[in-house]
């Protein structure tokens, strides 16, 4: 059973960074692809990023691609989301997810992190 703990996020200006980790408990992401998804309110869950922990290979949704970026920790068992160059809509709840498959699609994904509020103030 994978349980996944996040933090970070937070209110940020308009072109500011932000940082996300997600930390893996009970079995370490050595064998699960790692997703990162967003949701805003009254908008469906989208794909953001995901990494293939087995090759360290990263994969971005095109409209985030160059802003937003996928990191692993092996020792901490641990991935970050590094954001920046924030804009307003970018605002969400962000998840980090686990699972077998390494897809944009968010049902393939088992295991769920508890999510964090993203505000980029205008």
């Amino acid at each position: 059973q994978v349980q996944l703990v996040q933090s970070g996020g937070g209110l940020v200006q308009a072109g500011g960074s932000l940082r996300f980790s997600c930390a893996a408990s009970g079995r370490t992401f050595s064998d699960v692809h790692v997703g990162w998804f967003r949701q805003a309110p009254g908008k469906e869950r989208e794909f953001v990023a995901r990494i293939d922990w087995s090759t360290g290979v990263t994969s971005y949704v095109d409209s985030l691609k160059g802003r937003f970026t996928i990191s692993r920790d092996n020792a901490k068992n641990t991935v970050y989301l590094q954001m920046n160059s924030l804009k307003p809509e970018d605002t969400a709840t962000y998840y980090c997810a686990a699972g077998n498959y390494g897809t944009i699609w968010s049902f393939q994904y088992k295991y769920w992190g508890q999510g964090t509020q993203v505000t980029v103030a205008s």
